[in-house]
C-alpha cells in the first residue's frame, strides 16, 4: 500500500449525485473507491474482494442494505466494517441497522467531513484490532478472522448481533461485564430498549447453550453476564 493510501472502500449507492460527491472527497483524501449501484451487485464485490470500510445505502434496488449486511455478516463471514446510510431516523431504525451487522449509522442527508471522519475512525478501529484471533471458552471457539463458531465441534450460526456480544464476552472471559459496558460496546450511542440486550442474550443461549449439556452463559444478578466453564473452573480451584 502506498505511503497516501488511507484503504480501499466500497459503497453501494443508488443514488448518483450522492455517490460522486462521496467519492470525489474522499479520493481527494487518499482514499481508493468500488461502487455498486443496487444490492446484489454490492453484495458480490463485497464478498469477492477485500475492503477496509463499506458505505451501505438502505434502500437499494435488488436487495436493500438490510438484507446485504446480513448476508455479508452471516454468509459472507466478513467482519468489514460497514457504515449504513438512511433517511429513516427513528431510533428502531438506528437499532433494526446495527443488528443486522452495521458497525455505524449516518442519517441522510449528511455532511461529507463526518462522513469521511467516520470511515476514517472506523478503519482505525479495525486496524488496530487482531487481524486473526480464536476466542476459547470451554469447548466453545469462535475465530474473529472467518466468524467461524464451533462449540464440541459442532458448527453453530447465530445473529451478527449475537456475534459481536460473544466477542465482547468470550475476550473478557471469565470475567463479569456489566450490562451497560456490553451495550455501550455493541450499539455506541444508540442504545436500545431496555429489552433488547436481554432478548439477544435469550437467543445466543438458545444456540450455544441449551442442544449442550451445561451452560456457558450466566447472569450475575446485579452485575452483569460472563461466559465460563464451571465445571473446569472449579476442577482447576
Amino acid at each position: 500500500m502506498a505511503a497516501d493510501d488511507q484503504g480501499l472502500i466500497l459503497m453501494i449507492e443508488d443514488n448518483h449525485d450522492i455517490a460522486e460527491l462521496a467519492s470525489e472527497y474522499l479520493e481527494r483524501r487518499g482514499y481508493r473507491m468500488d461502487f455498486a449501484a443496487d444490492g446484489l451487485t454490492g453484495l458480490h464485490l463485497a464478498v469477492t474482494n477485500t475492503y477496509d470500510c463499506i458505505v451501505l445505502d438502505l434502500m437499494l434496488p435488488g436487495m436493500d442494505g438490510l438484507a446485504l449486511c446480513r448476508r455479508l455478516r452471516q454468509d459472507g463471514k466478513s467482519s468489514t466494517p460497514v457504515i449504513m446510510l438512511t433517511a429513516r431516523d427513528t431510533l428502531d431504525d438506528k437499532v433494526q441497522g446495527l443488528d443486522a451487522g452495521a458497525d455505524d449509522y449516518l442519517i441522510k442527508p449528511f455532511e461529507i467531513r463526518e462522513l469521511a471522519a467516520r470511515v476514517s475512525a472506523l478503519i482505525r478501529r479495525s486496524r488496530r484490532q487482531v487481524s486473526h484471533e480464536v476466542l476459547t471458552v470451554g469447548d466453545m471457539t469462535l475465530d474473529t478472522s472467518t466468524l467461524q463458531l464451533k462449540r464440541a465441534g459442532k458448527d453453530l450460526s447465530v445473529s451478527p448481533i449475537a456475534l459481536k456480544l460473544l466477542t465482547i464476552l468470550m475476550r473478557e472471559s471469565p470475567k463479569v461485564v456489566s450490562r451497560r459496558d456490553i451495550e455501550h460496546e455493541v450499539w455506541g450511542d444508540v442504545l436500545p430498549d431496555s429489552d433488547t440486550l436481554r432478548s439477544h442474550l435469550y437467543n445466543l443461549r438458545k444456540v450455544i447453550d441449551k442442544p449442550f449439556d451445561r451452560p456457558l452463559l450466566h447472569t450475575i444478578h446485579s452485575a452483569g453476564y460472563r461466559l465460563a466453564d464451571l465445571e473446569v473452573e472449579a476442577a482447576e480451584s
